[in-house]
């Protein structure tokens, strides 16, 4: 088992923080409120620690669960610190309407991410097409990933694996643009047809 940095302290982090400690990791909360981070770590128990915002991360895979709005910013405050890193994109980059993604045209969230980090850091989407009370139930869910770099890729599947999930690769990180509009049609899908946000997305291998 491992260390896995989660950057930020909101119902994503909570959720998948929740899973990791479960799954026998260790977790290193961070984030701009020390004592939100603080708080969380104590509720995980299991020996989470936090870490100081800003300076290097203990994990090598680093989990960026703040909302796209303040992705860009977050990276930028840690700076190099993130070299080497395996970084965890889970932001769906939605418009508060839903009317649409606020990405550029051609782009992703994760891309856009991407731009602001060191050369030596790699992203993975992942994560954004599970909500995460479903996540926090536990059970095995199916985890679409999308990333550039293969031994990024082939570590995150990893750890996936060892939180009981199904990762499923959909190819380079040009492909968190498709998995960010299946996230704003899963939104969509819990507001009107569904009517719930009890559900997930699973593939049917026959």
């Amino acid at each position: 088992m491992s260390i896995i940095s989660i950057i930020g302290s909101g119902t994503m982090a909570t959720a998948i923080a929740g899973r990791v400690a479960k799954a026998g990791h260790t977790v290193e909360v961070v984030g701009r409120d020390p004592a939100k981070a603080r708080a969380l770590a104590d509720q995980l128990g299991a020996g989470a620690t936090t870490g100081t915002y800003g300076a290097a991360p203990a994990g090598d895979i680093v989990i960026l669960a703040v909302p796209y709005s303040g992705a860009a910013a977050a990276v930028a405050d840690f700076g190099k610190a993130l070299d080497g890193k395996v970084i965890v994109d889970i932001a769906n980059p939605v418009a508060p309407d839903l009317s649409g993604l606020v990405t550029p045209h051609g782009s992703s969230g994760a891309q856009e991410t991407a731009k602001g980090l060191p050369a030596g850091a790699h992203v993975v989407k992942a994560f954004n097409t599970i909500f995460g009370h479903v996540l926090a139930k536990g059970g095995r869910l199916d985890a679409f990933i999308a990333a550039d770099d293969a031994e990024a890729k082939a570590r995150v599947s990893t750890f996936l694996e060892s939180l009981g999930l199904r990762p499923l690769d959909v190819g380079g990180l040009h492909m968190a643009q498709t998995l960010e509009a299946l996230g704003l049609m899963m939104i969509g899908l819990a507001k009107n047809g569904a009517g719930t946000w009890d559900f997930a997305m699973n593939v049917d291998i026959g």
